[in-house]
């Protein structure tokens, strides 16, 4: 019941993916800035308005990053992150919910296009 809740609040369709992102700083307004993060990433889905990943490391929530989005066949594009909301996995795993902050709607069609992609395979 409650995943379909979360569903039903969702804008976009949840697209999987296989990304690895290196997360060196993670930033706040104000110029709140903390260096040194060094922690890989791993997205497992994606959407139009943001991304789930999975990371060692803890980060706080209403943070942001820049990350350079790569999917596959020469489409890519570098945005800024947000994270909103963060669940414990296991020992060393978090789970993540993030935000794309300020995406121009011609990279956000890249993800269109990343789907339609995925639908082409699924028919083969």
């Amino acid at each position: 019941m409650e995943e379909r809740k979360l569903k039903d609040r969702r804008r976009y369709k949840r697209l999987p993916i296989n990304l690895h992102l290196e997360v060196n700083e993670i930033f706040k307004q104000d110029y709140v800035i903390i260096k040194d993060i060094n922690t890989s990433a791993f997205v497992f889905d994606i959407s139009k308005s943001g991304i789930g990943f999975i990371s060692e490391a803890e980060l706080p929530i209403d943070y942001y990053f820049t990350a350079l989005i790569n999917l596959g066949r020469g489409d890519f594009f570098r945005c800024v992150i947000r994270i909103v909301r963060a669940s414990h996995m296991s020992k060393n795993r978090w789970v993540y919910g993030a935000e794309f902050v300020g995406l121009a709607p011609f990279l956000a069609d890249k993800v269109d296009k990343y789907e339609r992609y995925l639908n082409n395979i699924a028919d083969i």
